[in-house]
């Protein structure tokens, strides 16, 4: 699987979750190195053990799984000639007691977890090895009778210290009058008096230390160096017999290293187990079937880092479709239910049981391909629009029968219209290779392609448009709306500017409006025909009669006579388009189209542009309207360019209009320019119209101008395009 889609899906969050039920390094490991599998096998196994893990801790008891404490460096130094210490023999024997018990344990567990309990059978007990390591190590010390010349060195270590202890007693009864403190004390392993140090003379001995203030001064007394260099060298032959013994102890160990290994592994993996056991029951997690003919079917599924507060989904895809495109308003759930499903779908692939409810069904997949966020970056000068194609790109190269694709907010980032048509081409793409595509979007050009198109459907997150709250519910077979207009108008937008607001997206319409002759308006596909020049807030789609139709000011229109739509065939996608006599070429069925239907423009106002509110009139009316004055500040459409822009200076003695589009400066000549909205319809009376035609330099620049002269100041511009 792609890290980045992991990643995007929070699945390493699911990893870190995972790794908080674990107690062993060896379970770590394994949760850390968990990836989704491939294998229908291997996941439905995978599932089993899991399921099994939940059961044996609904069973009441805990399973006694050890911690593997200090045991990882006791494998690494077997074999490297070290001598292991009481201490690490004390974690050996605390692991070889917690084996015994976890064996034991799974023996009476076959009947609850069968599976599960069956790798208990692989462990040892190793008795030979536990025995002697209890005999020879006793709270983190060598116990006297792990050898015989141990007993005896420390036997007299014993009467050397009674000895000490005599001679000490004498000598504090002898010099307690000159002492700082009738305290005994030590100077690293050996016994010194506190003596006031105006009689350091008075005892015969060894200075070995001096107080802060120098006021007293610690003395061995010459009568006790003789005992106490005995005692020195029985310590010696002390810690050379126990050494002797870990050494012992060290090489019957080795002889153990395949069977400690083994016992070790088999540890890591109960803990993996039985903390996805322990993570399911904190999720609610649910078994599921998986298949592998992408068959998707979650009922009151949840994302596991939400948990509860999710309002639950019904999911479904895979069966009558292969594309789901899901729309509805921002903030309403679209991009939680894309993750939910990508999720789900990584985990179930990983073995780990997930919040759905009962019946749910997972396809199996071999990719998991993601593009979720705008994916801006600074650093690599990536706009949302770049990343997005990068992200298709890498997508296109993998996508198959067997790869789940999640795109967000798809067409964004860009022109809509070459979004939409660039979104659409990849769809179409993409059912071609039989992937499972989920899609989230705002457009409702790629909504209608979904409706009129086998193998795709719609759906949308629901919404309440009295409270503006975000229900977060998935109802599939319905394209939703963004409610751009409902939001604006319940947080206090003038109902006028609502009103104007829905007359500028109704204008969306003109583009079909302003066809040239020999431009098809229906845009054919592989897999269907459909519409540009649509919104997001028109009433529903209707359904696909097999006959291509136009939006033309927020009415459908038929595009062409029956005698024309019988004799014409739009192309599919990747073929030529073909011409004969009995076939007329789609310049003149558009140019057909555009005489045969009734309503196609609407009447001029006084500044010559067309009025969406005004009734239609014949197209011969509108051939003899007066031609359109071009005023500074006027929105126009370039039918040859296919674009909209925004007249920055009127029309010259030849003809030619300047016209702003997409920040470059055109000359075109007025009768190339169809009008789309008045200035008066979109600026103010009083706007300064230089803060949409200069950049924000320039216009800072002549402001200083006017005030005073400034050397070296000066404005270049970019000579127009024609």
């Amino acid at each position: 699987m792609n890290p980045s889609a992991l990643n995007k899906l929070e699945y390493y969050r699911i990893q870190g979750e995972l790794e908080r039920f674990a107690m062993s390094y060896l379970g770590i490991r394994h949760i850390r190195n968990m990836t989704p599998l491939t294998q229908l096998k291997a996941i439905r196994h995978r599932l089993d053990e899991t399921e099994e893990a939940r059961a044996l801790l609904n069973a009441g008891a805990s399973v006694p799984i050890p911690s593997l404490e200090g045991i990882e460096l006791i494998l690494d130094l077997i074999g490297t000639g070290y001598v292991l210490t009481e201490r690490d023999f004390g974690h050996l024997i605390q692991f070889l007691r917690s084996c015994r018990q976890l064996i034991k344990y799974m023996e009476n567990k076959s009947a609850i977890a069968p599976t599960v309990s069956s790798y208990a059978s692989s462990m040892h007990e190793l008795k030979p090895l536990l025995s002697e390591l209890e005999r020879s190590i006793h709270a983190g010390r060598v116990v006297d009778s792990a050898s015989k010349d141990l007993a005896k060195i420390r036997k007299k270590i014993l009467v050397a210290e009674e000895r000490i202890k005599r001679k000490l007693d004498s000598l504090v009864s002898r010099y307690k009058g000159i002492m700082q403190e009738h305290v005994i004390s030590k100077r690293g392993d050996r016994y010194v008096l506190p003596i006031k140090k105006e009689f350091r003379k008075t005892l015969n001995g060894s200075v070995l230390d001096e107080s802060a203030s120098g006021q007293t001064v610690f003395i061995e007394p010459s009568e006790l160096q003789s005992l106490q260099m005995e005692l020195n060298l029985l310590h010696a032959d002390e810690a050379r017999e126990e050494t002797k013994v870990l050494s012992e102890l060290t090489s019957m160990t080795e002889q153990y290293e395949h069977e400690l290994r083994m016992n070790a592994d088999t540890v890591g993996i109960y803990d993996f187990i039985i903390a996805r056991g322990k993570y399911a029951l904190s999720i609610g997690g649910r078994n599921v079937g998986i298949n592998q003919e992408g068959l998707i079917r979650l009922r009151s599924a949840t994302h596991p880092l939400i948990g509860a507060s999710m309002v639950p989904l019904d999911f479904a895809i895979g069966d009558r479709y292969k594309t789901l495109i899901i729309t509805g308003p921002n903030t309403g759930g679209k991009t939680s239910a894309l993750k939910t499903v990508g999720l789900i779908t990584l985990m179930v692939q990983s073995g780990l049981l997930v919040p759905v409810g009962e019946g749910s069904q997972c396809a199996v997949f071999d990719e998991v391909a993601v593009d979720i966020g705008d994916g801006q970056s600074l650093e690599h000068a990536l706009s949302t629009f770049s990343a997005h194609i990068r992200n298709i790109r890498e997508i296109l190269q993998t996508a198959g029968p067997s790869t789940l694709i999640l795109l967000d907010e798809m067409a964004s980032g860009t022109d809509p219209g070459e979004g939409v048509g660039l979104s659409i081409a990849i769809l179409e793409e993409l059912h071609k290779r039989q992937s499972t595509v989920v899609v989230t979007t705002h457009f409702t050009e790629i909504k209608n392609f979904a409706a009129r198109t086998p193998g795709f459907e719609n759906a949308r997150m629901e919404f309440d448009t009295e409270t503006l709250e975000p229900l977060y519910r998935l109802r599939i077979g319905e394209a939703g709306h963004s409610y751009a207009f409902v939001i604006a108008a319940k947080l206090g937008i003038p109902e006028p500017i609502i009103a104007r607001s829905r007359e500028i997206t109704k204008a969306k319409a003109v583009t079909a409006h302003f066809a040239e002759p020999g431009e098809t308006r229906a845009l054919p596909g592989e897999f269907g025909t459909y519409m540009p020049n649509t919104t997001d807030e028109e009433a529903p789609i209707e359904a696909h009669q097999g006959t291509p139709r136009e939006t033309v000011l927020g009415a459908a229109q038929p595009t062409a006579t029956a005698a024309v739509q019988a004799n014409t065939a739009l192309p599919m996608a990747g073929e030529p388009k073909k011409e004969n006599a009995a076939t007329p070429p789609a310049e003149a069925v558009a140019a057909e189209s555009v005489e045969t239907t009734e309503a196609v423009k609407a009447p001029a106002t006084e500044t010559g542009f067309p009025d969406s509110g005004a009734a239609p009139i014949a197209a011969e009316n509108v051939e003899a309207a007066s031609p359109p004055l071009f005023r500074l500040g006027d929105r126009v459409y370039v039918p040859y360019l296919k674009r909209s822009g925004t007249v920055y200076e009127p029309k010259d003695a030849k003809g030619n209009v300047g016209v702003l589009i997409q920040q470059v400066k055109h000359r075109i000549n007025h009768k190339r320019l169809k009008p789309f909205i008045a200035a008066e319809d979109l600026y103010p009376d009083d706007y300064d119209l230089d803060i949409v035609f200069e950049s924000k330099e320039n216009r800072k620049k002549r402001n200083l101008m006017r005030r005073k002269h400034i050397d070296g100041l000066t404005i270049e511009t970019k000579p127009d395009e024609t």
